[in-house]
């Protein structure tokens, strides 16, 4: 089984290919400044070119993991995300988290199907 892995940043990389999935690490909003559905909206927009670099798209993934500081502001993530994922909602669990550093409302780590 061969490993792939591509985007790297200082501390990972990005995206990890193995054995016919994409493993994606957290990825946060680039502004935090703004509200949860905002920071969902950009996360998700980051998560999209993520899966196409790496030879896959939104349509493929298969689990995600998303961490909030304010499971109150939930609502705003649900809507965004549904309004993403349309029809292709992949299994989710949410989990409330303390600080994610930096004003950060939210992140979010994804796996997605090679496609």
């Amino acid at each position: 089984m061969s490993i792939t892995r591509s985007i790297r940043t200082p501390i990972m990389h990005r995206a990890v290919e193995a054995n016919g999935f994409v493993f994606l690490g957290g990825t946060i909003a680039d502004d935090t400044s703004v509200s949860m559905g905002d920071q969902t909206r950009n996360i998700l927009g980051k998560i999209a070119g993520y899966l196409e670099e790496a030879g896959t798209d939104k349509s493929r993934v298969v689990s995600a993991s998303i961490f909030v500081t304010d499971l109150s502001k939930k609502k705003e993530m649900d809507a965004a995300w549904t309004e993403f994922f349309g029809d292709h909602l992949p299994t989710r669990a949410t989990v409330s988290v303390a600080d994610l550093g930096g004003g950060a409302l939210i992140e979010v780590v994804v796996t997605a199907l090679k496609g």
